[in-house]
């Protein structure tokens, strides 16, 4: 999942505070509260910590943690949440690449917690991660196979700190790029993988993304974007190449005609969750665009030759998540792919009113298909 440059602001935050403003007992309040609000500014952390209450594990036998964790040769976070440590763990392999999720997952995780220990997870390069190493270091160890050995890292460090024989992965976007090759390397380890857009051929992604892109902006009359888009042509590359400029223009096309969220011409509103994280300082949301400049030259080759086609054959069964209108990584790929998968239990679940971003798009059908199809899986005998 590759974005456009955010831009930020506060206003939607903003209003949620005004909104918990309006809650506080009316005898710990002085009668002229609505005046004062009015004019009443408030900081990036003041908002945060203010999220961080409202979601404070309390759960007797609840986790809230975030770790620095040794991870091969670097030090990489996680945030671990959830309300009974008795529940299966849930590790979530953000996309990108180096487009963290942990910093906006506050705004949709809350549910998931009842019924999972979930794990957020800053990959090599990425967000807190990218703080906490030497970028000159990390540099030339960014690869796409490297990061996978790094989630099966997670993986048995998360097995042997909460007592778990399996746990569940979850990769969404380049994400799951990484949780297939696990899932494929690794099934022992998991009661099953759950991709949310997921890629199976990287070249075909692009093609269908791409001819999505320009068909709207002509159906749209928009001259400036069909001319900007066709003057990417060849699209791949004829090495099947995608470079970084040309695929930044087909994806601001892409997301002005909603192929990322459905109804939305712009991720600014993703961005503005991650800004007021209370997982995030304000040097790690600074991260997020340095990691993105690291990582993405050094990625994008892989994502461009990432083809699991042929690959079809998985010991743990494979449950996918897909958005009808997502043409960031354009659904119809990986749908057909699925009905051609040899696993102990596949799974497709349509968003109806999804692009790429069900999570934040559909969060209850998130929820609900979470809890009925994929969580009984932790007491099967798949």
């Amino acid at each position: 999942m590759h974005f456009p440059r955010p831009a930020v602001f506060a206003a939607l935050i903003l209003g949620l505070i005004c909104g918990l403003a309006a809650c506080t007992a009316e005898n710990h309040a002085p009668s002229d509260t609505s005046e004062q609000a009015a004019g009443e500014t408030f900081t990036r952390d003041q908002v945060a910590a203010v999220i961080a209450n409202g979601r404070r594990i309390v759960t007797p036998d609840g986790v809230e943690e975030t770790l620095e964790i040794p991870v091969a040769d670097t030090r990489q976070w996680i945030t671990v949440r959830g309300r009974d440590r008795d529940n299966p763990v849930l590790l979530v392999i953000h996309g990108g690449p180096a487009s963290p999720e942990m910093p906006a997952s506050w705004a949709f995780q809350n549910g998931w917690e009842d019924y999972f220990t979930v794990v957020q997870w800053d990959q090599r390069g990425s967000g807190k991660t990218y703080n906490a190493n030497d970028p000159e270091k990390i540099a030339p160890t960014l690869s796409l196979d490297r990061i996978t050995e790094d989630a099966a890292l997670v993986v048995d460090y998360l097995r042997q700190r909460y007592g778990k024989e399996k746990i569940f992965v979850m990769g969404h976007s380049w994400g799951s790029l990484v949780g297939l090759g696990l899932a494929h390397r690794h099934p022992d380890r998991l009661h099953a993988y759950i991709g949310m857009g997921q890629v199976i051929n990287g070249q075909e992604n692009e093609r269908l993304s791409y001819a999505h892109a320009l068909q709207s902006a002509r159906q749209a009359g928009n001259a400036v974007a069909v001319e900007e888009l066709e003057s990417l042509l060849p699209y791949p590359e004829p090495d099947g190449t995608v470079p970084l400029e040309k695929i930044d223009t087909e994806r601001k096309w892409s997301v002005r005609y909603g192929g990322l969220t459905y109804g939305r011409d712009s991720i600014d509103y993703y961005f503005q969750l991650a800004k007021f994280s209370p997982d995030y300082t304000a040097d790690d949301y600074a991260a997020i665009g340095k990691g993105s400049a690291l990582s993405l030259p050094r990625l994008l080759p892989d994502l461009a030759g990432f083809n699991f086609s042929d690959v079809t054959a998985f010991d743990c069964p494979v449950i996918l998540f897909e958005g009808r209108h997502d043409y960031t990584t354009p659904s119809v790929i990986a749908a057909e792919w699925l009905e051609r998968v040899d696993a102990p239990a596949t799974k497709l679940v349509w968003f109806e009113n999804s692009a790429h971003m069900m999570m934040l798009e559909e969060p209850g059908r998130v929820l609900v298909h979470l809890v009925n199809d994929v969580r009984p899986l932790a007491d099967s005998q798949l």
